[in-house]
């Protein structure tokens, strides 16, 4: 038979045990949140209209929720031998998602600012319509379409020392490729194609992440962007290089 002590006991054991149990269930998890946010930086590897090592950053937000999407990106270049820089490239683009029953309408627009490229300035602003026709916990491949402006300000080269600017409606087409190849690695490809009236360009942006502690992960990335008439004294094909240390805010 249970003595007093024993019964008093086993009622503080119970009473203490109550209270944690209920603060964290042993099914809890961490409640997902909207907002998603990614800083890396590291070192750059350029081929092409330039031929430098230097630093490099990115920083991505996205906030999804159950009706829109919301993504920007700020890239930054720079590079510099001695105390001239040699190559200072900034870009930015913004992303408004507005999800339907099947699929998605986007807005979007893009800046880039790039004073040893072979155009100095290019502006573009597209619309048009997207879905995602894998999607699955390991891989997803999003599809996108629709019409375009593109403003652009070539090099001044020795031929054309005050270049003309340019004015083109495109029309944007885009590939978004992303593979989980293990628990904590995974590959991403976006194929871009911009068709214009008076020029043509294609980006292949590809990168691999390893996480390796919690939130912090290694990258490697590659942007290749082929661009099919460029200034005299230009290339037709920029490659950028990275390996970057990233952490993830979620």
């Amino acid at each position: 038979m249970m003595t007093i002590k024993k019964r008093v006991t086993t009622c503080l054991l119970f009473l203490l045990s109550a209270p944690a149990w209920a603060l964290v269930p042993p099914d809890y998890q961490e409640p997902t949140t909207s907002f998603n946010a990614e800083v890396e930086a590291g070192l750059q590897l350029n081929s092409g209209n330039n031929e430098t090592k230097n630093f490099n950053g990115r920083t991505y937000l996205t906030y999804d929720t159950l009706k829109t999407k919301q993504e920007g990106t700020v890239k930054v270049y720079y590079a510099a031998d001695g105390s001239e820089s040699t190559a200072e490239k900034y870009e930015l683009f913004l992303q408004s998602n507005y999800k339907l029953q099947r699929g998605y309408v986007f807005g979007r627009g893009e800046l880039t600012w790039n004073e040893f490229g072979s155009y100095t300035r290019i502006t573009t602003i597209s619309s048009g319509y997207g879905f995602d026709l894998i999607k699955n916990n390991r891989t997803k491949l999003s599809l996108e379409a629709g019409p375009g402006y593109r403003y652009d300000q070539p090099q001044a080269s020795t031929e054309d020392p005050y270049p003309d600017e340019n004015r083109d409606v495109i029309l944007r087409s885009a590939a978004k490729y992303n593979v989980k190849l293990q628990e904590y690695t995974s590959f991403n490809a976006d194929i871009t194609a911009e068709t214009g009236l008076d020029n043509n360009t294609l980006t292949l942006d590809m990168s691999y992440k390893n996480t390796f502690i919690q939130d912090w992960a290694f990258k490697i990335g590659m942007n290749i962007k082929y661009t099919e008439v460029v200034p005299e004294d230009s290339k037709n094909t920029d490659t950028v290089t990275t390996f970057n240390l990233l952490y993830t805010f979620q």
